[in-house]
């Protein structure tokens, strides 16, 4: 799996139209924080037990084949490694993970959004 920072993956999405761009945190984080534009939302964990969504691999399978470039983003980064790591655990060969994802890093307050993240580099996001 290849770590891209936000521009990278944003860059990296207009050269490869081709490439499944995944949000894999929760509904209501994908709902009601936003999420990136074009981007599909596959959740790797959901509540209210937050534990691995066992239907993550067929959805994404349904979406792209294991050849087809994925990316994944989540609210730091590290769930959408997690979901990379599992991806390619099935075969699939071309993952790439948001690094700081959708909100960034934790700054000195415990605040997201401050420090870095696909917000903070001010690239298309949107709010359903």
């Amino acid at each position: 799996m290849k770590h891209l920072t936000p521009k990278e993956a944003h860059d990296f999405l207009q050269q490869h139209p081709d490439a499944l761009f995944i949000d894999c945190r929760s509904e209501i984080e994908y709902l009601y924080v936003g999420h990136p534009k074009d981007s599909i939302h596959i959740a790797w964990q959901d509540g209210p037990d937050w534990d691995v969504n066992p239907d993550f691999l067929g959805h994404v399978r349904k979406t792209a084949p294991v050849h087809r470039p994925v990316v994944l983003i989540c609210r730091s980064g590290q769930r959408s490694a997690a979901a990379g790591r599992y991806l390619e655990k099935y075969g699939f060969i071309d993952v790439y993970n948001v690094a700081h994802g959708f909100e960034g890093d934790l700054d000195e307050k415990h605040h997201r959004g401050t420090l870095n993240g696909w917000r903070h580099d001010g690239l298309p996001w949107e709010q359903t």
